[in-house]
């Protein structure tokens, strides 16, 4: 079943990069890292607005999820480990360290987004994808 244009609404993704080496103030690895996301891609996609019992049984046993977003683009490359902004625009803040100046990071300085919902499942049919997902305070 394809999506109805006007169910749809704008939401943002990132996607998984990767991770980076922290330094320490003498240029060793202090190992610490810090999780790194591609920037925010805006995505059109049908949003529910609570979960239900069918929704359940679509992800098997998976209950601690807030949302369904069901996506007619099946080239949509979210998985479980990108990170949405669904009730907010996207917003970075700088990376922080535990030590005040002494924690150095290999290369450029590190955006990390401050997002609102993670990505607990994926489901994919024929015709559409169906992502859980749960509503989270990032700091």
């Amino acid at each position: 079943m394809k999506c109805l244009h006007r169910n749809k609404r704008p939401f943002y993704y990132c996607l998984y990069k990767g991770e980076i080496e922290i330094l320490d103030e003498y240029g060793n690895l202090s190992g610490e890292k810090i999780v790194t996301y591609e920037d925010g891609v805006m995505e059109m996609a049908n949003i529910s607005t609570a979960t239900g019992q069918s929704n359940t049984e679509q992800f098997g046993n998976l209950e601690n999820y807030d949302k369904v977003i069901v996506i007619d683009d099946l080239d949509c490359p979210i998985d479980e480990n990108s990170v949405l902004f669904i009730d907010k625009e996207p917003e970075y803040k700088d990376a922080e360290y535990n030590e005040a100046t002494a924690i150095t990071i290999t290369g450029a300085t590190v955006k990390v987004p401050v997002y609102d919902y993670i990505v607990r499942r994926v489901a994919k049919s024929l015709n559409s994808i169906s992502i859980a997902v749960s509503k989270v305070k990032v700091s």
